[in-house]
């Protein structure tokens, strides 16, 4: 499982990131369920910016991979995608910036980001998880 000191090293590796590289972002860590167990948002960043962070890593930790998959599998499938959005009440986010975390093999939740271009949300994510010695991958 994933405590709230991982949680919040993850946070501050993922801030640390963004910083380096020049973008003002929000952060959200999800458990596997999807429940938030922390969350940062850069001085700056835009409020709204904190709730895509959290739908992008509830996407990413919902099934076990990058949110960008879930943006190239909805992309030929747009209504069904805003199906799936408004069954999970908002939460299904099907855009980049978030993956998944693991260890040894085990999903923990996700880390997702939102405030750069996706791209720029993926990485900083990929390498805050990293960066604590976690996996993006089983």
């Amino acid at each position: 499982m994933l405590t709230l000191a991982d949680a919040q090293e993850l946070l501050a590796a993922a801030c640390g990131a963004a910083s380096e590289a020049g973008v003002v972002m929000s952060f959200a860590v999800m458990d596997p369920y999807g429940h938030l167990i922390a969350m940062a948002r850069m001085d700056g960043a835009l409020w709204i910016t904190a709730e895509v962070a959290q739908g992008k890593a509830w996407t990413a930790a919902a099934y076990g991979t990058p949110s960008a998959a879930q943006k190239e599998k909805m992309a030929s499938m747009p209504t069904f995608a805003s199906s799936i959005t408004v069954m999970t009440h908002g939460r299904y986010t099907p855009q980049t910036g978030a993956v998944p975390v693991y260890r040894d093999g085990v999903l923990l939740g996700a880390l997702g980001g939102s405030g750069g271009t996706g791209e720029q949300d993926e990485a900083a994510c990929t390498t805050a998880v990293a960066g604590v010695g976690l996996s993006s991958a089983p």
